[in-house]
């Protein structure tokens, strides 16, 4: 069983055990650093947001750098936080459809849905590479970042992604439950 809603539906069997595999204590940690950096990038947006507010009616001089810096950080924060909300299991899912199914049925149809995730995540990092590398000499306006900047999100959210989902894939073979970060 991988996603704790799915195992407090089911009635009279046992919960499963959490995993403990070497993948579950990379993932843990790595998943947990990756909510704090996404809520701190969020902060951070509000700031920025708040002080492009304040310089064009308060001051009135809009920075020009605040919009541009606020679009790559929503980058970071959207997909890393995607990330977690695959390994924590935070992500839209149906499971009113798959309790009502034999538990060997429900088995494969999740592994099936992990496996599918998982090469989701091998095509955006895979892309990201590959759109990252096409604008990696032209620089972001007003900032004068690289413009592979915004890719590096996408390239970090497949990898997580990728590995998440193997660290599922593999708890459901082993009848285990990944456990949250947060929990």
């Amino acid at each position: 069983m991988t996603d704790p809603h799915v195992a407090s539906h089911e009635q009279g069997d046992t919960a499963a055990r959490p995993s403990t595999g070497l993948l579950t204590r990379i993932n843990a940690p790595v998943a947990r650093a990756g909510m704090y950096l996404s809520v701190t990038g969020l902060l951070v947006i509000v700031v920025i947001v708040f002080y492009q507010v304040f310089g064009r009616y308060v001051l009135n001089s809009s920075p020009t750098w605040t919009e541009n810096l606020a679009l790559v950080l929503i980058l970071y924060v959207t997909l890393i936080g995607a990330a977690v909300g695959v390994r924590d299991a935070g992500h839209i899912g149906m499971d009113s459809l798959l309790v009502m199914l034999p538990d060997h049925a429900r088995e494969k149809i999740e592994l099936a849905i992990h496996v599918l995730v998982a090469v989701f995540g091998i095509a955006m990092a895979y892309n990201g590479w590959i759109l990252g590398a096409s604008v990696g000499t032209v620089k972001i306006p007003n900032l004068g970042l690289p413009e592979v900047v915004r890719y590096v999100p996408l390239i970090a959210s497949g990898v997580l992604i990728v590995s998440f989902s193997i660290e599922h894939i593999i708890a459901l073979l082993r009848r285990e439950e990944v456990v949250p970060s947060w929990s």
